[in-house]
């Protein structure tokens, strides 16, 4: 136990007096928060939008809302419209009323809007309106009497973008660090010989890896909690329920640094030089930071992709710190995602015992 406390003051040491470590860990990722963070709320491309399900379908202002190629219809449930208002993934939903003839108005419209997308359903209120106008000419010659159409804010809890990106930028951190920190680390240690002359010590194999394994651990954590807490009080992350949603994502975090750093220890064994390490750390790192929600909603590719980004190690993190942070949900309710994190650790580290090289 001395030996191996000594072995993981020496690697902490080691991480801390390395610029790369402190870069990928905390400062690439916090400078990704401060751009996304003072970023304001934008359109889309298209409008996202939803029906409530008493909305009449058969009227000529629906009929030209479908075909209107600035719109795009999420067709969910009462629930699911309510997670995707909240979530931002809705920017709307319209309930469009035919009122019996005679009856004034002739059009009564709501438009309920999401808090996370002001801007996208302000310029659904003018395409309707447009579209309002053009299918009955009668409107713009007696609006009051012909249409009305309210707007008002859907009440939900707001989804703000640092709720999304930060998350990310955790999962971005841990799978950088657990990938090229561990893979350049044995690999220099197996280079320069140090392994060789920690086995002419009564150290064992197994606590030269834990003690790696440990002071990553310690470091890393400390970073992901440095980073929740700078997004928490700077950008007003959202911890649903303090202190105990970030004892949950450390708990992620602890697992899923884990999984990463078994993908390390086999590049660390595949690679022949250090030159190579760098494109089989790419190969690993670089589909998740692009495919696996970090950037941006897997719901944004195409269909045929979708199942592929989701079973990435780094997607069912992503999905867990983000349900925790926002949703509030425990590790219950995130047990699918800690289930398939394991899987992928033993998966991993199973190939990696097969593989792993000492000298």
């Amino acid at each position: 136990m001395r030996a191996m406390q000594a072995l993981i003051k020496a690697s902490l040491q080691s991480i801390l007096k390395s610029p790369s470590a402190i870069i990928f860990t905390i400062a690439f990722p916090l400078v990704f928060i401060l751009v996304f963070g003072f970023l304001k709320n934008r359109t889309a491309m298209e409008i996202s939008l939803g029906k409530v399900s008493t909305c009449d379908t058969n009227n000529a202002i629906y009929l030209a809302l479908k075909q209107n190629p600035d719109i795009k219809w999420i067709n969910v449930d009462s629930a699911g419209m309510k997670t995707g208002l909240e979530r931002g993934k809705i920017a709307a939903a319209i309930n469009i009323k035919v009122n019996p003839q005679g009856q004034k108005p002739k059009y009564s419209i709501e438009v309920i809007e999401s808090m996370s997308d002001f801007v996208a359903a302000e310029q659904l209120i003018k395409i309707v309106t447009a579209i309002a106008e053009s299918e009955d000419p009668e409107i713009k010659l007696r609006r009051s009497q012909i249409l009305n159409l309210q707007s008002h804010i859907a009440e939900v809890k707001e989804h703000k973008r640092i709720d999304f990106i930060l998350p990310g930028q955790l999962g971005f951190s841990l799978l950088a660090s657990g990938v090229f920190g561990t893979a350049f680390i044995f690999f220099n240690l197996r280079q320069t010989l140090v392994l060789k002359r920690f086995f002419a010590t009564p150290v064992k194999r197994q606590y030269i890896v834990l003690s790696e394994a440990i002071a990553r651990l310690v470091f890393q954590i400390l970073g992901s909690i440095i980073i929740i807490c700078i997004g928490h009080f700077a950008f007003d992350f959202t911890l649903a329920h303090g202190i105990e949603t970030v004892v949950y994502m450390v708990f992620c975090c602890l697992l899923a640094l884990l999984v990463f750093m078994g993908f390390g220890f086999l590049v660390s064994s595949l690679a022949k030089s250090e030159s190579t390490i760098p494109p089989f750390s790419n190969l690993v790192t670089l589909p998740q930071f692009l495919l696996a929600g970090t950037f941006f909603p897997i719901e944004n590719f195409p269909k045929w992709l979708q199942p592929f980004c989701k079973i990435m190690p780094l997607s069912f993190l992503n999905d867990a710190l983000r349900k925790i942070s926002f949703d509030g949900a425990n590790l219950i309710d995130v047990g699918s995602d800690i289930l398939w994190l394991a899987v992928w650790g033993i998966v991993v580290y199973f190939a990696a015992s097969k593989m792993f090289k000492w000298e």
